[in-house]
């Protein structure tokens, strides 16, 4: 046994892929340490607790994780059922934390900064696979690993505004507006949006769940006002698959989005880009750029950014890594996620194969190893590290023996140039695309109680007002 082999094998991330990482790491009997910057199982999770998920706990739970938590008599919830993230969290993620298997190897609190080999920077080559891992922590702690497993995911790295990659102008200064994405619009955050103009920027699950919620707030409170802003000429993608996709609850927030906005409660800016950010006051001013070049100021009170969310690769800067200059996953993983040509249910079986760095021993997995691709589900997440476990303990056949089925979107287009006006065209044999996701493995569904659509509330837009 090499010195390597005595190390534990360091899991970044206490989420449900991290912890399903622990869960495979557990059965293979490999020693372990998870690291989790947050209070507890599953805080990321926690912070959008609100919000329901569209994919029933069968799609939710990974399978070693099962296993431990039906020995020690875990009553599991319906497999049909739709959690919400609390839900999640709290009768998933945190007993399986709490298990004997699991609990003594999990620190929290436990923040990473970097990420290197000992006594190795990225320049120095001989001896480099036999030398183990340097993870430095916030407080200056330094622990030796053999392997190192990132699942620390992209929530607190969202997108910024601006459309070209770039911060809008003004959008730091602005930030006392700006809200991250998924703000509890009806419970907590109520009082920030109550009667006031709030504009949302995007066109992923997130968007269309904050959309939702602020619609219900709007149909309750008179003044509330609601603007979404995307930069394709057509909603069609956010709208989805309708009847067509695997998951109902996927496919009907696309339906009462619809409903929404073709019955002006909410107004639906198209060709929209942010180009500035001004406060002027109580409210701010964004503005925006349209397709023509032309420019617009709208005033509004809050700004929701739906943009969505990027890896940081910083933690990891001397390692080193053969990164997909487009999206920053790997390279071999890059074209089988890409969301021009596919949605999270479309992308195919892949594992640490694809995962690879020219860094051995090092895998970012779960959202963060998708990079700026929002095509992610937790269930791939799942399979990843199933895979990365039994390569870490030698079980090759089994590494490279990935599977998984994934329910489809039932959002198709045919046409790469439809990925810029959002068309939809389903033939016989359509390229299935990418539709975006969201947080959490694309897995948010609707909000807690959803307005009814019978009649438009109170103060509601008619149309879209120049």
């Amino acid at each position: 046994m090499s010195v390597l082999d005595e190390l534990p094998v360091v899991v970044i991330g206490a989420g449900p892929v991290g912890l399903a990482a622990a869960a495979h790491l557990h059965e293979r009997g490999l020693p372990f340490t998870v690291l989790e910057a947050g209070a507890g199982a599953g805080a990321a999770v926690r912070q959008w607790g609100h919000v329901r998920v569209f994919s029933p706990w069968r799609y939710d739970v990974d399978p070693a994780a099962r296993r431990l938590l039906d020995e020690s008599g875990w009553v599991a919830p319906d497999p049909d059922a739709l959690p919400t993230g609390a839900e999640l969290a709290a009768d998933y993620l945190q007993p399986l934390a709490e298990l004997p298997a699991i609990k003594p190897h999990v620190r929290f609190g436990a923040r990473v900064r970097a990420i290197s080999r000992l006594g190795l920077d990225r320049l120095r080559t001989a001896g480099r696979e036999s030398t183990p891992f340097l993870v430095r922590l916030a407080d200056g702690e330094e622990l030796l690993a053999r392997a190192v497993i990132d699942a620390s995911g992209t929530w607190g790295t969202p997108n910024v505004l601006g459309a070209s990659g770039l911060p809008a102008r003004g959008e730091q200064e602005a930030g006392a507006f700006l809200e991250h994405a998924l703000p509890d619009v009806l419970g907590a955050d109520r009082d920030r949006f109550a009667g006031r103009h709030t504009l949302v920027v995007g066109a992923g699950h997130s968007a269309a769940n904050t959309l939702l919620s602020l619609a219900e707030l709007a149909a309750a409170v008179p003044g509330t006002e609601v603007t979404w802003a995307i930069r394709s000429a057509s909603p069609t993608r956010t709208y989805g698959g309708g009847d067509a996709d695997a998951l109902p609850a996927r496919g009907a927030l696309g339906v009462r989005l619809r409903e929404h906005v073709d019955a002006g409660r909410i107004r639906l800016l198209t060709g929209f880009s942010v180009h500035a950010l001004t406060p002027t006051g109580a409210r701010v001013a964004v503005v925006v750029r349209h397709a023509d070049g032309t420019e617009e100021s709208l005033p509004v009170d809050r700004v929701v950014a739906a943009t969505g969310f990027r890896p940081d690769h910083s933690l990891a800067a001397e390692l080193r890594l053969d990164l997909d200059p487009v999206l920053g996953a790997t390279r071999a993983l890059a074209p089988l996620i890409d969301p021009n040509e596919h949605s999270c249910g479309t992308v195919p079986p892949h594992g640490v194969d694809e995962l690879s760095h020219p860094e051995t021993g090092y895998y970012a997995v779960g959202m963060k190893s998708y990079g700026r691709a929002p095509t992610f589900l937790m269930a791939t997440g799942y399979e990843q590290v199933r895979s990365v476990v039994a390569a870490l303990a030698g079980d090759w056949d089994a590494a490279r023996d990935v599977q998984l089925e994934l329910p489809e979107t039932g959002v198709c287009n045919s046409d790469p140039a439809d990925s810029a006006t959002g068309e939809s065209c389903c033939g016989p044999a359509p390229a299935a695309r990418g539709l975006a996701t969201g947080v959490a493995g694309g897995l948010l569904a609707a909000p807690l109680s959803l307005v009814t659509l019978d009649a438009a509330p109170s103060g509601a837009q008619a149309g879209c007002c120049g």
